[in-house]
């Protein structure tokens, strides 16, 4: 029964161990870049920040005061007014230097988030309020007119030491803003150090985990495959009982349940070859029985002794002959391959010993071209068939017959050939004889050496080789042998010995 195949579902492949290993090895490292690149970009928007603040208030620190004061003294001094201080390339609107400045610290108060610099900002504003309620009153005394000296007096007394005042939150406000810079750079410093201290000890920790994480995934991967290559060697020293059990998953899952297939199916195969060499040595062995028939031994030896007894001696020694080389060829030294040379002497044997008995009613020749005799051919092939020739041809035709052997080489083939002239048979006996000879020969009915050869000639070579049988009522038989051209037939004797050992071992067992 041939199995049907089953394509294992891979649940946990070989590619996804991998893959998961190389993601628990890269993750860590994803994750220390982006905390690091966040801690960069956080530093680097604090540090844009402090800076920003520092250009602002540093524009201011540089020049307020100066503008403010001499603006308001020249305005006092009636060298300018109110009115076109501005015109002035030189000097400054009053009023616009404190909106542009009150702005702009506002605008930096909504950013700081130092207290120390917000504390400053808030001083400054206050200042700045100040400031402007002095020049409106300097303004008012200018309008009203007559009070040159107490403008004079404000201005010394007030808008000076104010504006002075705003200059010093100024600059204490960058003061405070360059500490936080140097926070920020300790701070990153101190940062950047953790970072490295952590960094080597996951990194440590993280090439100790990738390494027992390699080691399993690897030891999970070799074991099967060891297993599968020690299984591997116990089928190669001829153990197909063996099985493996990986319990994987993965691929190499689906390779050790193919190789338990592959083992079962040579197991069932080398049965099957056991079971047909045992048919085959007892089909040699009932062959070998059938040869040795007692009564073709009795009655040559009766023709000998009748020979001996007609003062025939030469002639009985030479049946002597034949039937020593009969019997030696047929035992071959226990080979189950001869070449053509040995099997057309094994043939020439037998009709030499029928001839002397059945002078009368039998001729036979013998054509094998010597360019065949180097081949190599199962023992036993062609008497069987010359004896089915001698006694169900020319015997049964009851005069005088021949019998004719041929071969000849074409290609890769060798046609061998076994035709008499003798009774023949008719069309519906022919049809069942080469259904016959098609059985296995013990379950063969009739023709049991034909079927015999013709099984161990398929068993050997293949269905394609065997005996074709040609016949006609009265005008004969024609049996052609078809076997493949082999010089060396080694090779099989090499298996059957082998086949002999294991068998001997299965029994043993």
């Amino acid at each position: 029964m041939q199995k049907s195949k089953k394509c294992k579902r891979v649940a946990f492949s070989i590619r996804n161990k991998i893959l998961l290993l190389l993601t628990m090895s890269a993750l860590p490292f994803l994750l220390i870049a982006v905390y690091l690149l966040a801690s960069i970009a956080k530093y680097n928007s604090t540090y844009n920040d402090i800076v920003n603040n520092l250009t602002v208030a540093n524009a201011y620190n540089i020049s307020f005061k100066e503008d403010m004061d001499e603006s308001l003294y020249k305005v006092v001094v009636g060298y300018v007014s109110f009115d076109n201080v501005a015109r002035d390339d030189k000097l400054k609107d009053p009023y616009a230097l404190m909106r542009q400045l009150k702005g702009s610290f506002i605008e930096l108060k909504d950013v700081t988030s130092d207290y120390n610099s917000r504390m400053w900002l808030d001083s400054l504003l206050r200042n700045v309020d100040t400031l402007k309620n002095r020049v409106d009153d300097i303004m008012e005394n200018i309008k009203e007119g007559g009070k040159y000296d107490s403008n004079i007096k404000e201005l010394d007394d007030n808008i000076y030491i104010l504006t002075e005042l705003i200059q010093e939150d100024i600059q204490y406000y960058i003061y405070y803003q360059t500490q936080s810079m140097e926070i920020v750079t300790r701070n990153l410093n101190q940062q950047m150090r953790n970072f490295v201290i952590i960094v080597t000890i996951l990194l440590l920790v993280l090439v100790l985990v990738v390494c027992i994480a390699a080691f399993l995934v690897t030891t999970g991967i070799l074991r099967p495959l060891w297993q599968l290559y020690d299984a591997t060697g116990e089928v190669a020293e001829g153990n197909f009982a063996v099985r493996t059990h990986v319990n994987t998953n993965d691929e190499i899952a689906v390779l050790s349940h193919g190789f338990n297939e592959m083992a079962e199916n040579m197991q069932t195969l080398v049965d099957q070859v056991r079971e047909d060499e045992q048919k085959m040595r007892k089909a040699d062995l009932r062959l070998l029985q059938e040869q040795i028939n007692p009564h073709f031994l009795y009655n040559t030896l009766d023709t000998i002794v009748w020979m001996i007894e007609c003062d025939k001696s030469d002639e009985a020694t030479e049946m002597v002959v034949a039937l020593s080389d009969f019997f030696r060829l047929v035992l071959s030294k226990g080979k189950e391959f001869i070449s053509i040379r040995m099997e057309e002497q094994h043939i020439r044997s037998y009709l030499q010993i029928q001839e002397k008995r059945y002078h009368d009613i039998m001729e036979y020749h013998i054509d094998l071209s010597p360019e065949l005799y180097e081949y190599q051919i199962p023992k036993m092939t062609l008497q069987p068939i010359v004896e089915n020739a001698l006694y169900h041809g020319i015997k049964c035709k009851r005069s005088k017959g021949i019998i004719d052997i041929s071969g000849e080489l074409t290609g890769n083939l060798i046609y061998l050939t076994v035709s008499d002239d003798g009774a023949g048979m008719d069309e519906e006996n022919l049809k069942n004889l080469s259904h016959e000879i098609l059985k296995p020969c013990k379950e063969t009915d009739r023709g049991f050496g034909l079927a015999n050869v013709n099984e161990r000639i398929r068993m050997y070579f293949g269905d394609e080789y065997g005996i074709h049988i040609e016949s006609a009522s009265g005008r004969g038989t024609k049996i052609t042998i078809v076997i493949p051209a082999i010089l060396d037939g080694s090779r099989f004797e090499n298996e059957e010995t082998l086949q002999e050992k294991e068998a001997a071992e299965h029994e043993s067992e």
